[in-house]
């Protein structure tokens, strides 16, 4: 019988337990062990029943039990001491504000995301990019960073998995109520809840309640359309994550990006929290964040113009995608629909909108309206997630920068990091404390770049680390026989046909871990290009390996779900059952288990589509090895020492199939030949030396790089810190006049010329460390050389003439116009480099408010015939 109407009935705390309330409602706990501890220590069965949520647990404790916990001197010295340390932790200077004291940083930061994944207990997140977005904010508070996180609370979240009899994946949306989550309602000062509205096409109107998550330091503001002002389309708006067509994503993005700035703003008001400096957008999702805060500057009094380029001063944008197809694009007359004066913004040109997202370079989609341009044009910075995403990211968006080699366009990286606290298993800490302490300990997994805390990893005994390895080995085995029993029931087995689950996996059998999102580029099932070879390392009567795999395929890529059946058809064969595993329904719960208990971590995508991929690092934590494809981060940080590079054939002219085979083979021998043999190789004291002494390096020297407070720091230093200076700068004066700079600037440019080059260089070789003097006539039309820089653009040329290691050199106006209205410029050229070299000239746009001479994408270079006597010209 199913209720009619449902309620949340919550749990009256005896007043000496009051603090358990506040430790409940702040997600510190998720990675706070001493909080989580106190926690069970309440009811260990009801705790492990609530799946470690400190919510679900009060809400289900025997009032007698409370009432026996308040007389409990010792659990109220732990309570005290717990709510004192939390007290501390939120209130005292960290780094942020030490290194404040130094340097004039952000008094805040908006950081928007579509998703969030910050606890199990909290289920707003699908894959890396909530995880990612999750691991930032707890780094940012365990820093002292001043962030207000936004995103949008689900009803549904993302869909639990499990599996059909066949293995074919199957999504369920459970209910999600706010009320049994760890958040609280942010109120007006009357007590009624605070809302934030979006106008909709058609005079409509779309109502929002904002939730908050305490995640430690770190206020997150959640919008839910959930709300009974809304129709029932409208309520649904926020319903799942990643679900719905076309419009319904719109609405999620209009509302996530305008509608979170409403948020902010009343958040802010209400709290008295300052007023964020910049803000920082993940992927395009949140883009339309830069509108809203247009439309509040020309309500002040500011033109569209000054108005972006105040808005771009403060934003920062994050692409987290290597290939166009991971971008959202939309109909351009679906957006025209929900903007202008029958819907959102009314007072903002629809045109000018439409303007910030079109694919204007060569090869875009007119009728499309691309989230990620809008992204990088409503932001002054801009950055991918990893060096070679970086790259990746410069090429794939160079169209932006037309005249600009890739190298030169203005999108930097860094590289991301994982919440060390909230990843590293408990054994692992105590290691660490019984090695230098637990206060050194945690600051070494929080703060980054503290490698002197990691190197005592140097002095722990082989044994100690080899009997925590084969310690977290054996949590896992039991873990997975644990789920695997669970999902067979959920398949439809009956318990007489389970006992072989007793046998699955073995403590001492070198494991292997692969789980993550399953598009086609992550290649799932590369490992079964050659079953019967899979097979043989499964069996080896000496070397056998063990192999853990979980996944979810997006519940519309029936091309995913059949690589989870492939595999999972595989995993059933009662010849290798015992030897591999698919466990459904991966997410945080499942992989704070996974990550710890494997030796190895396989990581096998289509070179170069991983933009960073951050399992890898969760793993290298606890002292598992990497065996992955050089992409993302580990096409950075590789090394021998501590890891295997499987070898790619990724030519142009190698076609899929074959690639996925050779790639296949080059992981096969790999785990044959090296991967295994290690593992099991016993030195003189009975242990395999060179396979703890890899772990080790792993933990010293990957350690202090993979961290999200290194992360952190670095959007710190290298983003946050010079957005929010230019921010500064850009008061409504200095936004007209750069917006009145560059429209004059782009009107007189076709008539930028360089006339002609002349140099001293007589014949075509010099010596090192000899200097050229460059001579060059250039006509700049209306714009005067206060408007313009023009360099000498010098350095190693290929056989194509290209500049491959280019070095720019202002040079100097000799003097006034000529007859004809030309100026000239001259200034030395030094040769620093032996072999091939060559420069060119070229002439930019020059002023104090450009972050970058590539911002408006212009640049005049020599025609044919313009150099006199000169080295090789690059085209």
């Amino acid at each position: 019988m199913k209720a009619i109407r449902r309620f949340t009935v919550r749990p009256v705390l005896p007043e000496a337990l009051h603090p358990l309330s506040d430790l409940a409602r702040n997600l510190r706990w998720s990675w706070h062990a001493e909080t989580r501890d106190l926690f069970q220590s309440v009811d260990p069965e009801r705790w492990a029943a609530s799946g470690g949520d400190p919510v679900r647990l009060l809400g289900s404790v025997p009032p007698a039990r409370l009432a026996e916990l308040a007389e409990d001197r010792r659990f109220l010295r732990r309570l005290a001491a717990a709510a004192d340390d939390l007290t501390d932790y939120m209130s005292g200077d960290r780094w942020y504000q030490f290194r404040s004291a130094e340097s004039d940083l952000p008094a805040a930061i908006a950081y928007f995301s579509p998703e969030f994944g910050i606890t199990a207990a909290l289920p707003q997140y699908s894959g890396g990019l909530g995880i990612l977005a999750g691991d930032h904010l707890k780094a940012a508070s365990d820093l002292g960073a001043p962030l207000i996180g936004v995103g949008l609370l689900y009803r549904h979240g993302y869909f639990r998995q499990t599996l059909s009899r066949d293995g074919w994946q199957q999504e369920h949306y459970p209910v999600l109520d706010p009320n049994e989550l760890p958040v609280v309602p942010l109120r007006e000062p009357d007590g009624t809840p605070a809302q934030v509205s979006l106008g909709l096409p058609g005079g409509r109107r779309l109502q929002a309640r904002v939730w908050l998550a305490q995640v430690g330091r770190v206020p997150l503001l959640m919008l839910d359309s959930d709300v009974e002002e809304n129709d029932l389309g409208e309520r649904s708006v926020t319903d799942r994550l990643y679900g719905g067509g076309s419009e319904h994503r719109l609405l999620q993005e209009m509302l996530l990006g305008i509608g979170g700035v409403r948020a902010v703003r009343t958040y802010c008001r209400l709290t008295g929290h300052a007023e964020p400096e910049v803000f920082h957008t993940n992927e395009g999702h949140a883009g339309f964040l830069g509108l809203e805060r247009i439309a509040e500057l020309s309500d002040a009094g500011l033109d569209f113009d000054s108005a972006l380029e105040a808005v771009r001063a403060g934003t920062v944008f994050t692409t987290h995608t290597p290939v166009p197809a991971g971008i959202d694009r939309f109909d351009r007359e679906l957006v025209a629909r929900h903007f202008g004066p029958d819907a959102e913004l009314p007072r903002i040109d629809v045109e000018r909108i439409l303007r910030l997202g079109m694919e204007t370079y060569p090869g875009g989609e007119p009728n499309l309206f691309n989230m990620a341009v809008m992204g990088l044009r409503l932001g002054q910075r801009a950055n991918g997630v990893s060096l070679l995403h970086g790259n990746v990211s410069r090429e794939m968006f160079s169209g932006l920068w037309p005249g600009f080699d890739p190298d030169e366009v203005p999108i930097t990286s860094v590289t991301n990091g994982v919440h060390a606290p909230t990843w590293v298993a408990p054994e692992v800490f105590r290691l660490g404390a019984r090695q230098v302490g637990a206060e050194r300990t945690e600051d070494a997994m929080t703060v980054g770049g503290r490698t002197d805390r990691w190197e005592a990893v140097a002095e722990i005994a082989d044994q100690e680390i080899w009997d925590l390895r084969r310690v977290l080995r054996e949590q896992l085995v039991l873990e997975v026989r644990e789920r695997l029993y669970a999902a067979w029931r959920q398949r439809g087995a009956g318990t007489a046909e389970l006992g072989w689950i007793e046998g699955v996996l073995d403590p001492d059998v070198l494991t292997i871990g692969f789980a993550r999102r399953v598009p086609s580029y992550k290649r799932l099932t590369l490992m079964l290009r050659d079953r019967d070879r899979l097979m043989e390392l499964l069996l080896h009567p000496d070397h056998p390996i063990q192999i853990v795999v979980a996944g979810k395929a997006h519940p519309a890529d029936d091309g995913g779900k059949r690589l989870i059946q492939e595999l999972v058809r595989f995993a059933d064969d009662p010849r290798v059952r015992h030897r591999i595993v698919f466990l459904p329904d991966y997410g945080m719960a499942m992989a704070q288990k996974l990550y710890p208990g494997c030796d190895v971590w396989l990581n096998n995508p289509l070179r170069p589509l991983e933009a960073c991929g951050t399992s890898g690092m969760k793993a290298a934590l606890n002292g598992c090895l990497n065996l992955s494809v050089l992409d993302g981060w580990w096409d950075e940080w590789f090394q021998p020492d501590f890891g295997w590079a499987i070898p790619t054939a990724d030519g142009a002219g190698t076609d899929e199939d074959r690639r996925d085979d050779l790639e296949a083979a080059a992981l096969y021998d790999l785990l044959e030949q090296r991967v295994a043999p290690r593992f099991y190789e016993r030195g003189q004291g009975g242990l395999p030396d060179r396979w703890i002494e890899m772990v080790r390096q792993t933990l010293m020297h990957l350690g202090p790089k993979v961290l999200a407070g290194r992360m952190v720091r670095e959007y710190v230093e290298r983003l946050y810190t010079p957005a929010a200076h230019a921010h500064r700068a850009m008061t409504p004066d200095a936004a007209r006049e750069l917006a009145a700079w560059k429209a004059r600037v782009r009107a007189a440019w076709p008539a930028v010329t360089v006339d002609h080059v002349e140099t001293s260089a007589a014949t075509a070789t010099a010596e090192l460390g000899s200097t050229l003097s460059l001579r060059v006539r250039v006509g700049l039309g209306d714009l005067s050389p206060d408007d313009v820089e023009v360099q000498a653009v010098s350095g190693r040329v290929d056989t194509e003439d290209g500049i491959a290691d280019a070095t720019a050199t202002a040079l100097k106006p000799g003097g006034g116009p000529d007859g004809e209205g030309r100026w000239v410029y001259e200034g030395p050229l030094s040769l620093d480099r032996t072999g091939p070299f060559g420069y060119t000239v070229r002439i930019l746009p020059s002023h104090r408010l450009l972050a970058t001479s590539a911002e408006l994408g212009l640049v005049t270079v020599p025609p044919e015939g313009a150099v006199e006597e000169a080295g090789v010209l690059m085209r």
